[in-house]
Order: structure tokens, then sequence, then C-alpha cells
């Protein structure tokens, strides 16, 4: 199966016309074209400029962020092509305008930090350089995939140090957009989860697929004499063998327990507890499970579950984790609060000055100083094309990378497992009291030097 470079599909058939590359060029906002257009007119378009990605501040007490959709931002930009029937629609624009987007490609070039990577308040974590017309065009799709799955990705990186290694599986696709849950499924992967309830991020990214029978499975085993749970779990052990997952709380979950151990035996796989207080019931079921000689027989838990409710119960016998909304929505943050600003024109640097809402101009390279023992202590950002400072004793871990040269994308960009592989040495090398769940400011500074 292939990986993370795979472009992902369009919701709407207006984006893809025959046979040749799917165009996201109308996953925009109209803005940008009126300001290509005005530019054009007065003659800016062609000015060489940097456009970066960062954050001012990390949502909801995270203490860190990480970057997730870099591979679909490349291939969106690769695919930012007008069609004819496209342009055909934009008829706000001058002809002027009309005739640049008829051949335009992005040829300019994009470094930024790579899939996987951690980041903070003002990370640069992507830097879009080129012609103001073509940067500034590809703003709205370049946020609009990285503000999702990176939301995503923080989210479900923080539920991954929270389960204490036990496995976690991604399971939210009935709560969020039916494309949105298949981008929410390959990030919650990359941070960690370990399988998807979802067969097209499945099919599409290689990710595990994990699923077993929800509650209409046992009601659907109710006849004029009543429910007949054990029948439903017979047919499913039928259908699956016992190594199946049993969901044994639709009635009283000490019969189901106890009738899924007669029907599948105490070689049976799991066990799937989806409501109550979980930690109660994970150990009153854990006992009954070894009270009838079920001493393999695993435990799912289920149910809203979030970081903070995963960490709540570490200390339980709860042997993995079942994860739906939290994870699709960014447990709580659906955006990572990336924006996409202007920082240098013809080589010249630039600056918002915005109440709240500053930046920092100049467009700009980072890299991380690591103790020698691998920890983690701060970022240094500084001007792209200047000498990296003096770290003293630290040891400089890169983060910018090429990611797309001359409009055509580097040939070693990583796969989704490279990336999940980077995302776990990384938050390995945080200070200890960086992966705590509660505190409200970043584990790193990132100090800008140079300019």
């Amino acid at each position: 199966m292939t990986h993370a470079t795979d472009p992902s599909p369009s919701p709407d058939s207006r984006f893809h016309h025959g046979p040749g590359p799917r165009s996201s060029a109308l996953l925009t906002d109209m803005y940008e074209l009126t300001m290509l257009d005005a530019a054009l007119r007065d003659g800016t378009a062609h000015r060489a400029c940097a456009f970066e990605v960062f954050t001012r501040r990390l949502p909801n007490e995270r203490r860190y962020g990480v970057v997730a959709g870099t591979a679909r931002v490349l291939r969106a930009v690769r695919d930012f092509v007008f069609t004819p029937e496209q342009l055909a629609e934009l008829d706000f624009l001058s002809p002027e305008a009309l005739e640049y987007l008829r051949d335009f490609r992005f040829r300019g070039r994009i470094d930024g930090y790579r899939e996987g990577e951690l980041y903070f308040p003002h990370s640069p974590i992507l830097t879009v350089r080129g012609t103001f017309a073509e940067c500034v065009i590809l703003e709205t799709v370049i946020l609009s995939i990285l503000n999702h799955d990176s939301a995503v990705a923080s989210a479900a990186a923080r539920m991954v140090t929270a389960a204490a290694g036990r496995p976690i599986i991604e399971m939210g696709s009935r709560r969020t957009h039916e494309y949105a849950a298949v981008s929410a499924s390959r990030a919650a992967y990359l941070a960690g989860f370990t399988a998807t309830s979802n067969l097209e991020a499945s099919a599409r990214y290689g990710i595990p697929a994990s699923g077993t029978a929800a509650h209409a499975w046992t009601l659907l085993h109710t006849t004029e004499d009543g429910p007949d749970e054990a029948a439903a779990f017979r047919a499913q052990v039928e259908a699956h063998g016992t190594d199946t997952t049993l969901l044994v709380d639709t009635y009283d979950i000490t019969d189901g327990v106890r009738t899924a151990v007669e029907v599948a035996g105490t070689g049976l796989g799991a066990v799937r507890i989806d409501s109550g207080d979980l930690g109660v019931l994970a150990r009153q079921v854990r006992e009954q499970l070894d009270a009838l000689g079920a001493y393999d027989t695993r435990i799912v838990v289920s149910s809203d579950l979030d970081e903070l409710a995963i960490a709540a119960l570490r200390s339980e016998p709860v042997d993995s984790f079942g994860v739906g909304t939290s994870v699709v929505t960014g447990s709580g943050a659906p955006t990572a609060g990336l924006v996409y600003k202007l920082v240098e024109v013809e080589g010249v640097p630039v600056a918002k000055r915005s109440r709240n809402k500053s930046s920092q101009g100049g467009a700009k390279r980072a890299v991380r100083a690591v103790r020698a023992t691998g920890t983690a202590v701060e970022e240094v950002a500084f001007p792209v094309d200047g000498d990296m400072p003096d770290l003293g004793v630290l040891r400089a871990v890169d983060l910018t990378v090429p990611l797309m040269v001359d409009g055509d994308l580097v040939d070693d960009l990583g796969t989704l497992d490279s990336s999940r592989a980077l995302l776990a040495e990384r938050l390995v090398s945080l200070p200890w009291e960086g992966l705590a769940l509660s505190r409200d400011e970043p584990v790193l500074t990132v100090r800008v030097t140079g300019f």
C-alpha cells in the first residue's frame, strides 16, 4: 500500500474534470484572487516574496504542537492548477488575471519542518518563497490542511503519552466530515495510534483497520421472548473466531461478561466497555474474567475518551482504548491556530505590528538546541541564508529542510511510517515535565536572532 504522499480525493467532482491531475485550485478564498488581480494591475505581482506558516500560541493548554499534513500540502500545491471550467466560474476577475491563472503552476520554493516534527509558538513551520502572485493564492489550501491535521496529531500525541504504551484505536469517522475523517485517521496514526476504524484511511495509507460490532448487533438478536445476548455473541464468534472483541455492556455488564466467556471460552480475545464509570467497571470486569479463568482476555474501553480521561485510567486494568470524537475534533481545538504571513519582500523583512497579531519579519530557518543527553533546550530561528548562531556546548538539530524546489517535490519526503517514527523520537527528547497535560506554557521557547 502507498503511504504519506498519496493525494487526497476531492469531496466535489467540480475539482476534477476527466483524466489528468486533480485540481486543488478552488480550495481557496476569494480575497486571494482579488489580491492577485490588483497586484497584476499595479505591477507588484512579480515581486520576490517569502510567506511563513507559524502560530502565535498553542491551544487548550498544550505544551507543544505536532506538524502533520505536510505531504498532503505539497501534493495540493502541485495540483494547484486551474481547469477551463474553473476559470469560467471566476467572472469577478479581470482578463489579465484570468490569463495569468490559465497557465499557473507554482514554481517557487518551499522549506519547512518535517512531518512528525514538534513545533512551538513562532516556530517557522513552513516558508514559501516565490513571486507575490504565486505565493499569495496558496494561503488557504496550505492552512486548511496544516491546521486540521496538526490539530488532530497534537491531540492524538497527548493521548498516546497518556496511554503509557497501551494501544489506541481511532474510531471517530462518524463525528466529522467524511473526508476529514480520512485525514484525521492519518494524523492520529502519525501521532502513534495503532489502528483506525476507517476503511478508506486503511486502504489509502496502509493503516491497520480494526472493528467488530456495535450495540445494534446485540440488539438485533432480540426475539419475542426477549433479548438473546448469547445468540449475538455466538454468531460473532462463529463469523470471526474467538479472538474477536465482544461488546458486553448492552444490557447488564456482569451478565454480558459471563455470557461472553460461556460462548467463546476462556480464550476470548477481548471485551469492550462503552459506558459507565470506566475505571470502576474495568476493575470489576478484570476480577470477573480472572475468576472465570479468562486471564488473557483483554479489556478495551471507549466512550468519549480524551487525553485527560485516558490519563485517569492509567492505573486501571485497561489494555487498550478506542477514541472517537475528541481526536477527530483535535480534543476541543479543531484548528492548530496556524497563520500564513508575508515576512519578506525583495529581500527586505516585513512584519505586522497589530496588537496581539504581530509577526517577526524575514525568511527563516531553525535548529533545535539539544544537550549531550538528547534533551531539547530551545529552538533558534535565524535568516534563511545566514550563518547558524553559536550554541556553545549544545548540539544543533536541523529542523528546516527543502520540501519543494522550483515547483518540484523533493524526492526524499519520507513516508507516513518514517514521520510516525520521527515524532516518537522527538517526544522522547522533551524535558520530562514537557509531557504534562495541564500546564499552559510551551515546553520550549523559540529565539529569533540575526534580523
